[in-house]
């Protein structure tokens, strides 16, 4: 079977290069850090970034996540380590030297240029000739369907489609590395869903390898064939979203990502690859499949997220892992509710169920006493 050579979240991936040992990477950083005085705002970071892919770098604020964006830019140096493009050290190369672009957050158009003006501008600087110029520029309209549009300046268009301008115009110069820095933070829910698609269509068509620096975490999921979260200026987990997902290597991770709930407590290994852990706060125990060796006396969190969790009125009798509460809140949306259910442990468990039949009110009702349970396989063991 060859390989596929395109691939995104809408086109499955035979053998991703991330997984074969010989792939060579477009960006590879190597031991990279930065600081600022006695401050490190990136420590020690490595990590390979490939050709086509829509990579996502995401942590909450201070993480370093813009930091490592500016070092890729060429706005800030390394303070240590190495940033190779195609195998070449661009560390040296000023940032308009670089086969690097970046589309601001605030999207930096000039209100006294049209939407082509401002598409054109850096072509311009480039000096190309007017009937190259003229041809990009038409390309990139039509690629973010703004042709109709290309006369007016930017006060006269909506915040989606100046959004697809500097998009248009960061593109225009065709870079090899194209770096998006929270594109889609102004944009309201539906508006922003609607351009992630896009940017995924877009990125796709044009092959174009995309760096987006995001702290929603939905935006990540969406729109990245892999992503990495930072924490306190290190790489903390580096894989696809399904992989972060549902095998976070971290209580953080798991927290981060996603709704979760979390026990913690001591565990012990069973047979047949099982554990037990016993969560002393709850003086009750779980099965869970074991992740690993476990160390004896060593404090464990069992991962499980909401939607794998049922909410009955009576208790389980199939052998499920269970536990008792009373429902604290109910968060409608639509089409799921979440409950959130006081089981003694200080913090509610989160319960999502999807309202799957048309109805007018709700299976459960506040204070009402239930019962939580979910399958073994689907808890995760965590050492950290």
């Amino acid at each position: 079977m060859s390989d596929v050579i395109s691939f995104g979240p809408q086109a499955g991936l035979t053998i991703p290069p991330w997984d074969k040992i010989d792939a060579k990477p477009l960006i590879e950083l190597r031991s990279v850090s930065k600081s600022y005085g006695d401050f490190k705002a990136i420590s020690n970071v490595s990590l390979k970034i490939y050709e086509k892919e829509f990579f996502a770098l995401l942590g909450p604020s201070g993480c370093g996540k813009s930091t490592l964006m500016r070092l890729l830019a060429g706005f800030e140096i390394p303070s240590d380590g190495e940033i190779l493009l195609e195998g070449n050290d661009i560390v040296p190369i000023e940032p308009h030297k670089r086969p690097v672009n970046m589309m601001f957050q605030s999207y930096a158009l000039f209100p006294h240029l049209t939407v082509e003006e401002n598409i054109s501008f850096g072509l311009r600087r480039m000096k190309l000739p007017k009937d190259q110029i003229a041809e990009r520029v038409d390309e990139m309209l039509s690629l973010v369907q703004l042709t109709k549009l290309r006369r007016r300046r930017p006060h006269q268009i909506s915040g989606g489609q100046r959004q697809r301008v500097a998009l248009a115009r960061s593109l225009a110069r065709r870079p090899r590395l194209l770096l998006l820095d929270e594109p889609m933070a102004a944009l309201d829910k539906k508006l922003r869903r609607e351009t992630q698609l896009e940017l995924i269509d877009i990125q796709y068509r044009l092959g174009t390898t995309f760096v987006i620096v995001t702290h929603d975490q939905e935006e990540a999921m969406n729109v990245a064939t892999r992503i990495a979260v930072m924490n306190h200026g290190e790489l903390v987990q580096v894989a696809t979203p399904v992989q972060t997902y549902e095998a976070p290597v971290s209580r953080h991770v798991a927290e981060f990502i996603g709704d979760t709930n979390i026990f913690i407590g001591r565990a012990e290994a069973l047979e047949d690859g099982m554990c037990r852990l016993h969560d002393s706060r709850l003086n009750q125990s779980f099965l869970a499949p074991m992740s690993g060796k476990l160390v004896e006396g060593g404090e464990y969190y069992l991962n499980i997220r909401p939607e794998k969790m049922e909410v009955s009125a009576e208790q389980p009798t199939d052998g499920s892992n269970c536990i008792s509460g009373k429902i604290l809140d109910i968060a409608y949306l639509g089409n799921l509710s979440t409950y959130y259910i006081d089981v003694g442990s200080g913090k509610p468990l989160s319960v999502q169920m999807t309202n799957s039949q048309r109805t007018t009110s709700q299976r459960f009702t506040y204070n009402d006493a239930v019962w939580i349970s979910w399958y073994p396989v689907d808890g995760l063991l965590l050492d950290r």
